[in-house]
């Protein structure tokens, strides 16, 4: 572990030290936040991969049946769409950095 003087650091990295010391910074607008179904259906390209995820977040028990079932029955009556645009890859990284897509 290298030591320096905290004044020092302050006057050659003042932007550093406030982060550092003082807590200040970036914050993560992501921080905390866990996807939940829709955030994958939105993933899928089509319906039929729209099921294939339904179905597996009910196998693995990330939603019960009825949870499941009712995804299932937006997605034949309303369609893929009902559930948002589709998120591409680096969604995400973008969304955090504050691009609009």
């Amino acid at each position: 572990m290298i030591r320096y003087d905290k004044e020092w650091f302050k006057r050659v990295f003042p932007n550093l030290a406030k982060e550092v010391l003082e807590g200040g910074g970036v914050t993560d607008p992501l921080r905390g936040f866990t996807p939940g179904p829709v955030d994958f259906i939105r993933r899928a390209r089509s319906v039929r991969e729209a099921e294939e995820v339904i179905d597996y977040l009910e196998r693995v028990g990330e939603i019960g049946r009825d949870e499941a079932e009712s995804l299932r029955r937006k997605l034949r009556e309303e369609g893929l769409e009902s559930f948002g645009s589709r998120k591409g890859p680096g969604y995400y990284f973008k969304y955090a950095a504050g691009v609009e897509e």
